[in-house]
């Protein structure tokens, strides 16, 4: 009853049917090459390392069904901090790095492009989206023939005391596709940390965003989304995402704690590719993130993982991963939930 879901997985478990039990397959005794082979380059101070997915490789027939179902991504891990030329020296060398390794699109965590050391900072850079920081960003797309995820960006907001956290999707041509700017705003008090209110000096977005792109239909977030499932609801069934974005700067409390679980619940319950880049490490003096960049596949499995040791999670670079579209229509197939959930209006009526 068993069918190979994706071809890409090379441990991959099948989805089980009626009361089977998930078991694996390969389509022939494959040649497997190891899930990670890693490149280090070195950089300033860190060392930048990418991890590649392989897949079986079980004949000519199977290779070619794999490059027609699947496109490869990236997704990245850095330190930003409060200087604007350094934080585009790391992403320009992690673009080139991506780019390298096959990958259509590389998305880069939240702040990537600056990361204040005092309050108040970051509303004194913002710029707004066709400003001298998003061009370099624009060109830097265009001249490695790359799409780019940004976000968030700090874009101007309707005042000076205000900004936008902005998630900007740039093809590669160097045009602005889309912008989603970030709806649940981090007005939190981490236990045992310290006192959030992102709402201060940030201006909430009101629009659900999804663009097409080349690695699929992409739906758009920023890190604390993620804490609120109806928006991911809404990205998977009634705008038709297959990934979803959620480039983050979590705190290293709070990471610990759910980082990865919230992410593979979104994948499960939505049956899209999670693509999580995030800030790691210390920033400066008050500020420290979790990292863990990960890709997630729509039955919940980290394929993608940087770095590769998690004792190691802050470290800088990206990791890659293949994008297979077979899976997604697979996963959907057997558990066909966008059929079977019940309208809004059927919780309202149901209600005591």
């Amino acid at each position: 009853k068993q069918q190979l879901l994706g071809l890409k997985h090379s441990q991959q478990s099948a989805i089980p049917d009626g009361n089977d039990m998930p078991l694996c397959f390969h389509l022939t005794p494959p040649q497997v090459i190891p899930r990670k082979l890693p490149i280090t380059v070195d950089v300033p101070s860190r060392s930048l390392t990418v991890n590649l997915r392989a897949f079986p490789l079980s004949g000519e027939q199977a290779a070619a069904a794999m490059a027609s179902n699947s496109v490869r991504v990236a997704a990245a891990q850095m330190t930003s901090v409060n200087d604007l030329a350094a934080n585009f020296a790391t992403c320009s060398r992690l673009v080139k790095e991506a780019a390298s390794a096959g990958a259509k699109l590389l998305c880069l965590p939240e702040s990537f492009s600056y990361i204040g050391a005092r309050d108040g900072d970051s509303v004194k850079v913002a710029e707004p989206l066709d400003g001298p920081i998003m061009k370099q960003y624009c060109s830097l797309a265009r001249e490695s023939g790359i799409w780019l995820s940004l976000g968030g960006f700090q874009e101007r907001g309707c005042d000076d005391a205000h900004l936008c956290n902005t998630h900007v999707i740039v093809d590669d041509g160097g045009n602005i596709r889309s912008t989603y700017r970030k709806i649940h705003l981090f007005d939190v008090a981490v236990p045992g940390g310290r006192v959030y209110k992102e709402s201060s000096f940030t201006e909430a977005g009101k629009d659900v965003v999804a663009v097409d792109s080349p690695v699929g239909r992409l739906g758009l977030t920023v890190c604390y989304d993620l804490r609120f499932p109806e928006l991911y609801q809404q990205l998977r069934f009634q705008h038709g995402a297959q990934i979803l974005l959620v480039p983050s700067a979590f705190t290293k409390i709070t990471g610990e704690a759910h980082w990865e679980i919230l992410l593979r619940a979104r994948a499960i319950e939505t049956q899209c590719y999670v693509i999580a880049s995030a800030q790691a490490g210390q920033h400066n003096e008050k500020r420290e993130s979790h990292g863990e960049t990960l890709i997630i596949d729509p039955w919940g499995t980290v394929v993608g993982r940087l770095p590769g040791e998690y004792s190691n999670r802050t470290s800088t670079g990206i990791t890659v991963a293949d994008i297979d579209f077979s899976f997604i229509d697979s996963v959907r197939t057997k558990l066909p939930i966008a059929k079977q959930r019940q309208p809004i209006e059927f919780w309202k009526s149901s209600s005591l």
